[in-house]
């Protein structure tokens, strides 16, 4: 297959709310010459998704209201990767934070961009074993969030439905049930 990557001509920044949000406009060239003056792109930070399972075999998930849906919903641990963090790093400070659960392994589950086009963010997913309670949670900030277990099956029954309402959630259980034993 022939090169198929666009080559960004210009790119100016017409919004910026650091560190959270930056939209830019580029001039982009596609790979049959074509020349496209306002491509939009929005770079969010990138984040960190852990599904953290106990020795027993139970998932831990935290319900909370999340104001982009606007309802309570099934999430996992996760957060912002600070600045000259990694993800792992990030991944493993946000379950403690939220949680007060530590992980025995930490398994990477890929990072993905989160628009095709307009790019958005990118999110680095990880399956956490052996989790244990070893501190109270201590998330720091605007969230209020209610900590307990589900059964993988009930999980999977809440797939679909308003119970998953963010699509990164509903991916991070759906990477996680890959590499679970069935």
């Amino acid at each position: 297959m022939a090169d198929r990557h666009w080559k960004t001509l210009r790119k100016d920044i017409v919004f910026e709310a650091a560190p959270y949000l930056k939209v830019a406009r580029e001039t982009v060239e596609l790979p049959d010459g074509r020349q496209v003056d306002d491509f939009y792109q929005v770079h969010l930070r990138p984040f960190v998704s852990v599904v953290p399972v106990t020795p027993e075999g139970r998932i831990l998930i935290l319900e909370q209201y999340k104001h982009g849906p606007r309802c309570v919903s099934i999430t996992f641990p996760g957060g912002f990767v600070d600045a000259g963090e990694d993800p792992e790093t990030a991944g493993r400070r946000e379950l403690m934070e939220e949680t007060g659960y530590r992980a025995g392994a930490f398994i990477p589950m890929g990072t993905y961009v989160d628009n095709g086009n307009q790019r958005g963010c990118s999110g680095s997913y990880f399956l956490a074993l052996d989790c244990e309670k070893v501190a109270e949670p201590d998330p720091g900030d605007l969230e209020e969030m209610e900590v307990s277990f589900a059964t993988p099956e009930e999980l999977d029954a809440a797939l679909g439905t308003p119970r998953f309402a963010i699509t990164h959630m509903a991916a991070a259980w759906a990477f996680a049930r890959m590499k679970l034993p069935a």
